[in-house]
């Protein structure tokens, strides 16, 4: 099992969702994304975030090697 793969697939799967909440969030103009509530530019934090964590699982995944 590499743990580094997997830990790289969980982080790319959190930063898809963190950049589309965000995005979501920013363009209706804040309000409440489900029971969550949230300005239109308090938004712009998951969205970077997400993106942080989206570039980084991508590299993490890009950069390990396999050993089978």
């Amino acid at each position: 099992m590499n743990l580094k793969r997997t830990f790289g697939a969980i982080l790319t799967t959190l930063g898809i969702v963190g950049v589309i909440w965000g995005a979501y969030a920013f363009l209706s103009g804040g309000g409440s994304v489900g029971d969550v509530s949230v300005s239109q530019f308090s938004a712009a934090v998951p969205f970077v975030v997400g993106l942080i964590f989206l570039f980084t699982g991508i590299s993490l995944v890009k950069a390990t090697k396999d050993t089978a």
